[in-house]
């Protein structure tokens, strides 16, 4: 099994955890958070949706600066209902699909950067970032399902059962 074609299945694999997770995001409460310092319900939910779409980004440009000097940067879409969420996460899991399938693993193991300011703050061969990409997803979307249990709403089986969900996935 080549990279691409292991970062694919863990991509589908992921996308779908993902989607039964976003599923249950209540509406009403984007800008809910469960301490000062958190992020709203409403952006992490994103975070969570748009976090595929990073794999894209990685494969096809050199760099990703999210404060790039004189302004711009990465914004995720805005996502106002469920729907909107879905349909985030479903493109995100699109073109990261895409991306994999046109790239090859000799391109994976060359330089990627991210900046902060025009800084870089992280550099790795793309393989590396993406696999970073995969597990950060997993600490926002773990931190999403303790917003959901906070706000009532049912925690869905994620890699095992949960305490509302007793399937495996």
């Amino acid at each position: 099994m080549t990279i691409t074609e292991l970062f694919t299945n863990l991509l589908e694999s992921e996308a779908a955890v993902s989607r039964r997770v976003l599923e249950r995001v209540p509406e009403g409460r984007q800008d809910w958070k469960p301490h000062e310092r958190s992020m709203p319900m409403g952006y992490l939910a994103t975070l969570v949706a748009t976090m595929p779409g990073w794999i894209a980004m990685m494969i096809r440009q050199d760099s990703l600066d999210l404060n790039p000097p004189g302004g711009g940067g990465y914004k995720p879409p805005a996502t106002n209902t469920n729907r909107e969420l879905l349909a985030a996460a479903d493109a995100a899991a699109a073109q990261a699909r895409d991306a994999l399938r046109s790239t090859s693993d000799k391109h994976l193991e060359t330089k990627w950067q991210l900046l902060v300011g025009g800084r870089v703050v992280d550099e790795n061969p793309r393989q590396v970032a993406i696999a970073s990409t995969f597990t950060h997803l997993g600490h926002h979307r773990g931190q999403l399902t303790v917003y959901l249990r906070l706000n009532g709403a049912m925690v869905p089986s994620v890699y095992g059962p949960s305490a509302d969900d007793r399937t495996f996935g």
